[in-house]
C-alpha cells in the first residue's frame, strides 16, 4: 500500500461536517474550522471566486478586510495571502470614486455598477470642463462655481447633462455657476467632489 503524503488535522470523521474545504497557499487541501453553527458546503477555489464576484458586483468593496467579513458570511474563510491572490488571479483593481474612496472592479471591466459610472461621471466631467473651473465654493445646499468670463453656461450644461443624485439644477451667469443641492452635506460633497475632479 502506498502512502499518501498528505497530512490532515487530528479530527474525526463526524468533525467533518464543520469543517470548510479550501485552497492553502501551495493549493493543497486544508480544512479551516467553521465559526458559524451547522453544518458548511465544501468551499472550493471555484466557489469561493465565485463569491468574490458576486460581492464586487453587488457591493463597493474598499478593502479586503471587508471582502473578507462579506466572504465570512457566507461561510468562506480565507486568509489574506489567499484573498490577495484570488483578486489578482481575477484581475480585480480600484478606482476612486467621487466620494473619495477607492473600491474593487473586476479587470475585464466589470464590476459594481455604481462604482463604474462615478469613475466614467469623473472622467467626462474632468475632460470637458478641464481648465473651466477656476474656483468652487459652498454655502448651505448652494455650490457656487467661478469660471472664465463667458464660460459659466458651458459648465453648467455639462453638469446639467450628467446622472449626478442630490442635485436640483443649476443657473449660470457669464462666470458662475450656483448650483442648488438637496441637503447642505450633499452640497460639501458636490464641491469637494468638483474640486478633485478638476484638479486631476
Amino acid at each position: 500500500m502506498t502512502k499518501s503524503n498528505k497530512t490532515f488535522k487530528n479530527v474525526s470523521v463526524n468533525d467533518f461536517d464543520s469543517y470548510d474545504y479550501a485552497d492553502d497557499n501551495n493549493g493543497a487541501e486544508e480544512f479551516n474550522t467553521s465559526k458559524s453553527v451547522g453544518k458548511q458546503r465544501p468551499v472550493t477555489k471555484a466557489a469561493r471566486l465565485n463569491a468574490i464576484e458576486q460581492a464586487i458586483l453587488s457591493e463597493v468593496i474598499t478593502s479586503q478586510s471587508q471582502l473578507s467579513k462579506i466572504l465570512a458570511r457566507h461561510g468562506f474563510y480565507v486568509t489574506q495571502a489567499t484573498l490577495s491572490r484570488d483578486l489578482d488571479e481575477m484581475n480585480a483593481v480600484k478606482i476612486r470614486l467621487t466620494d473619495g474612496r477607492i473600491a474593487y472592479v473586476l479587470g475585464d471591466g466589470t464590476g459594481n455598477r455604481h462604482a463604474m459610472d462615478t469613475v466614467r461621471i469623473d472622467q467626462q466631467v474632468a475632460r470637458v470642463v478641464s481648465g473651466l473651473i477656476t474656483e468652487v465654493g459652498f454655502a448651505n445646499n448652494i455650490v457656487v462655481i467661478h469660471t472664465p468670463s463667458g464660460a459659466a453656461q458651458y459648465v453648467a450644461s455639462v453638469i446639467d447633462k450628467q446622472p449626478l443624485k442630490g442635485i436640483l439644477g443649476s443657473v449660470a451667469g457669464d462666470d458662475t455657476v450656483i448650483m442648488v443641492c438637496v441637503s447642505n452635506e450633499e452640497a460639501e460633497k458636490r464641491a469637494n467632489w468638483l474640486l478633485s475632479v478638476v484638479s486631476k
